[in-house]
């Protein structure tokens, strides 16, 4: 912590610290001194000279974005020289951008929505920017006034705006060259999509490749946007609307919990999210799914009203009749005839009813969650550390010496995990491991790279763990202390000799050795598990080795050390707390502790099932099979679509009763004999749990005026109430928090008043002075709390485990299993390894127009092989060739020869900017949730005689 200084301000005394520089000091403290480049979070530029002051003592206008604060300074902002410094920034930067609305003798006179129609161009008019009114130029220019005559001549530069890149547009006629943008993607982003370039001897803001954001790397985050003063970045949709209101709430797309704050407009319309700066989850940054991805809660075609089936066609009818139909029609098949599945964007309070309703008004565990596609993975922490949880906190990544990402994808699905990770490495104080059969873009980042053979995930963490033991660089003292089962799992590794470890996975011995010392040689080091490229039966497996090599080195229970469990869905974390899955109850109980089970039997009064439950697949295989004969499912048709469920279409069609609660018609819909109309994310009251166990508020964004939609709370309770279960009698979710916080010790310090109290107030200058976006609205943000929190006063734990402490006192490690290559057939013999990248070096794409004046990507794809198997097969480098999937795809491309692919192994690398097309371009009303996951199956591969893909 640096010490704490005093310094002067015009005349203000100000308290701050010695790592500051005089702009953060006076910001900290509401003073305000005009900037146009600085911004927080970003490290000192210095390039606009707009916040030039004077120092007592001291020669010169310093810039005071640059200039370090000193115990005693006294500093004066309105010094005569440097507001002649200002007068000429000004005239300089309104020399070149259009500015006919700034000096303009009528400004005082004039509204935001007056048309001016003298005086001035068109183009120079601030009427003919989006960024009207938001403008930071415009309010510094209010601040700072500036002269109707300049003496300086105008020059409008006349260039091309772009507006044919997904997502957002770029009007450099209109760029102050602050640089924001530019250090935004490298020093926040950690790449380098944009930069400063020079044309006709002028510098200003390009793309540094090519002219598209598509072939320069662009993951289109919209941290640019965010961090922009002026109308030169602007989001495509809603560019042209204002505001009337603004509302925080949790992001509804991805397991981060972001906190972002979202513009309203007068149509109860969501227009723009902005990401919250002083958010712990986020901390100013967002995704491409976040940033742009809500304009589903705006689309007009919502299921309006309840639906039922009628001579096989869904007609509309009335909340009341459609509640009394569900209920007349489930009471026939209670127990284990009936199944239950929930989305993963449903609140705690949502999951909470939804598997109390299964269990107490319809006596089965037939209940899960629609994305827990891979249980495995948490299941595996569950059983050596206690918790279906990660350990860590989503930040303290970055000061982690080593980070192990084990088959996950996280540019597109975790997307922020990845940016601590990245500034870390690029610093050179984190070295980063990645475990991966595919090419995706943390590999650019990685010290060592593995790849190994689908499937072989768990038989390379042995190999890795078997490395770290025999080079004599495990924790013994920390093993002896705080774990059981060591002996065990030390005998197993028996099997599990570097030189067979090579053989099965494909990966050499020596990068096998070489991980393990970087791992276990890192004062602190992390494990990230996803399960993309895992093959079902094995993820738990893979899930208990990777919590073994994080015990065997002590890298748990610490701050930048543990082990992050990658969930899919928004409030995947949530569901496992509140049992919304077939194994276990609230609270991480499995279903087979009777005590437990007691405990919420008494509670509810209810016997509690002990029949196990069945899952995310097996109910639909149940349903196949004629064993389920209803089900009612919770909105998020996706992942039932795309997770690998099998025949989803034939089990729902083989049900003798659905009911489908949903915002949108869907092939799900169209086998439900009741429709339900669903809120949105963004109409919901109640509470995220997100990744790194951070319980947040959901709050409501805008009001419903679409559709007679209810909320799954309110369904689930209707329902309960129409069959006469008790214990269904809710006011509001706040409510249903509370027996949470009763019945889950882990949750027995929150309640919802508790939360909000979490709010954390920052400085704020005057909201009449020019600020950014995100400064202006960062002025309050609730933290949340992060379980174990167990006590009223208690604030959280951010960190689990710590000093070795698990649940159940000491941490239960397993053997080690070995798990062969999958199976392959005849008909499939490779496993298809479909990687996409943000650029790729030396395989440049080609940028041509679409048929909607859009640009598209064309490029001939590298469908790369093992030498070996390239000569088994008789292709030649450079051949075309086709491959084709079980699951019915087919690529195009040429062949090429790399060793570093496993013999069996079809690598295919795609760029990131298609898929950015692809979601822009889609039709589909939510079509960032539509977005597949580049999981390995089985392929085949053939030449193509004589055929050319150009």
């Amino acid at each position: 912590m640096s010490d704490e200084i005093t310094i002067m301000i015009d005349g203000h005394e100000i308290k701050t610290t010695s790592d500051k520089m005089v702009v953060q000091a006076a910001n900290d403290a509401g003073l305000y001194i005009p900037y146009l480049c600085y911004h927080p979070g970003m490290k000192p530029y210095g390039a606009c000279r707009m916040c030039v002051v004077e120092v007592e003592g001291q020669r010169g206008t310093p810039a005071s974005c640059t200039l370090p604060v000193r115990d005693g300074m006294v500093v004066n902002t309105k010094h005569e020289d440097a507001e002649k410094v200002r007068n000429t920034t000004l005239d300089l930067l309104l020399s070149e951008h259009p500015h006919g609305c700034l000096t303009c003798h009528r400004i005082d006179l004039c509204g935001p929505q007056d048309i001016c129609l003298r005086h001035v161009d068109v183009v120079d008019r601030c009427v003919t920017c989006p960024k009207n009114e938001r403008c930071e130029l415009k309010d510094t220019t209010r601040f700072h006034p500036q002269g109707m005559v300049s003496p300086l001549t105008y020059q409008y530069r006349t260039l091309q705006i772009e507006t044919k890149d997904p997502f957002y547009d770029r009007d450099y006629n209109l760029c102050i060259v602050c640089a924001r943008c530019t250090r935004s993607c490298d020093e926040l982003r950690g790449d380098v999509a944009i930069g400063m370039t020079e044309r006709a001897g002028q510098v200003l803001v390009g793309t540094v490749m090519g002219e598209s954001l598509l072939e320069s790397g662009c993951e289109f985050c919209g941290a640019c946007i965010d961090v922009c003063p002026v109308g030169a970045l602007t989001e495509t949709d809603y560019k042209w609307e204002r505001p009337a209101r603004i509302e925080q709430s949790i992001c509804g797309e991805c397991s981060i919990g972001c906190t972002m704050t979202y513009e309203v407009n007068n149509w109860e319309k969501i227009i723009r999210a902005v990401p919250e700066l002083n958010s712990p989850a986020n901390l100013g940054q967002a995704c491409f799914k976040g940033k742009f991805g809500y304009d589903y809660v705006n689309d007009k075609r919502r299921i309006k009203s309840p639906l039922i089936r009628v001579n096989d066609e869904l007609i509309e009818t009335s909340w009341e009749n459609a509640i009394e139909i569900i209920a007349q029609r489930i009471s026939n098949f209670r127990e284990n005839q009936f199944a239950l599945m929930a989305s993963p964007r449903a609140t705690n309070e949502e999951l909470f009813l939804a598997q109390k309703f299964a269990r107490v008004a319809m006596g089965t565990n037939n209940i899960d969650t629609a994305s827990n596609n891979a249980p495995g993975i948490t299941e595996g922490l569950q059983d050596v550390l206690g918790y279906f949880a990660g350990t860590m906190n989503i930040w303290d990544l970055k000061d982690s010496g080593a980070v192990i990402v084990v088959s996950a994808n996280l540019t597109e699905e975790q997307n922020l995990l990845a940016v601590p990770i990245k500034r870390a490495t690029r610093s050179g104080n984190q070295k980063l491991i990645v475990i991966d059969s595919r090419e995706v873009e943390l590999t650019r980042y990685a010290s060592l790279w593995l790849r190994p053979f689908p499937g072989t995930d768990p038989v390379l963490l042995g190999g890795i763990l078997r490395a770290i033991v025999d080079n004599g660089l495990a924790d013994f003292n920390f093993l002896r202390e705080h774990t059981n089962g060591w002996d065990t799992l030390l005998d197993s590794l028996n099997e599990f000799s570097l030189d067979a470890v090579a053989q099965e996975t494909g990966v050499p011995k020596d990068k096998i050795e070489a991980a393990a010392k970087i791992y276990a040689e890192s004062d602190l080091g992390a494990v990230l598990l996803g399960g993309d490229s895992s093959v079902g039966g094995t993820r738990r497996d893979t899930s208990r080795i990777a919590a073994a090599i994080a015990l065997s080195t002590g890298n748990i229970g610490k701050k930048g050390a543990g082990v992050i469990p990658l969930y899919q869905g928004t409030n995947e974390q949530g569901a496992w707390d509140m049992g919304a899955w077939s194994g276990s109850l609230p609270g991480h109980n499995l279903l087979e502790d009777a005590r437990a089970r007691q405990v919420f039997s008494d509670f509810w009064n209810s016997p509690i099932p002990t029949t196990p439950g069945l899952g995310n697949k097996s109910m639909f295989d149940a349903a196949r099979r004629g064993d389920i004969k209803a089900m009612i499912l919770l909105g998020n048709h996706v992942h039932l679509e795309d997770g690998g469920l099998g025949d989803v279409p034939s089990a729902l069609r083989n049900l003798e009763f659905l009911v489908v609660a949903e915002a949108f018609e869907s092939s799900i819909t169209e086998f439900a004999d009741v429709v339900l109309p669903a809120e949105v994310w963004a109409e919901k009251t109640g509470t995220y749990t997100n990744l790194e166990r951070r319980i947040q508020p959901v709050r409501r964004v805008i009001k419903n005026k679409k559709s007679d939609a209810w909320s799954y709370f309110s369904i689930i309770c209707a329902i309960a109430e129409k069959l006469g279960i008790p214990g269904f009698t809710y006011a509001m979710p706040k409510h249903v928090l509370d027996e949470i916080a009763q019945l889950i010790p882990e949750y027995s310090g929150v309640s919802h008043e508790k939360i909000l109290s979490t709010k954390q107030i920052f400085p704020q200058i005057s909201t009449n002075d020019p600020q950014p976006t995100q400064v202006m609205y960062s002025g309050e943000v609730i933290t949340g709390l992060q379980w174990p929190c167990a006590k009223e006063d208690s604030s959280g734990s951010s960190i689990l485990y710590m000093d070795g402490k698990f649940r159940y006192g000491k941490a239960q490690l397993y053997p080690a299993v070995w798990h062969s290559k999958p199976q392959i057939t005849k008909d499939f013999p490779f496993m298809l390894a479909h990687g996409r990248v943000l650029i790729q070096p030396g395989h440049k794409p080609e940028i041509k127009i679409g048929a909607k004046g859009n640009n598209l990507i064309e490029r001939k794809e590298q469908l790369q092989l093992n030498p070996v198997d390239g000569i088994e097969l008789k292709l030649k480098d450079g051949q075309n060739a086709t491959v084709e999937t079980s699951n019915g795809l087919t690529k195009h491309g040429l062949v090429t020869f790399s060793e570093s692919v496993p013999m069996g192994v079809i690598s295919l690398t795609t760029l990131f900017g298609e898929l950015a097309v692809e979601v822009d371009s889609s039709l589909e009303p939510d079509p960032m949730n539509h977005i597949k996951r580049l999981n390995a199956v089985p392929s085949k591969i053939y030449p193509d005689h004589g055929a050319s893909y150009d």
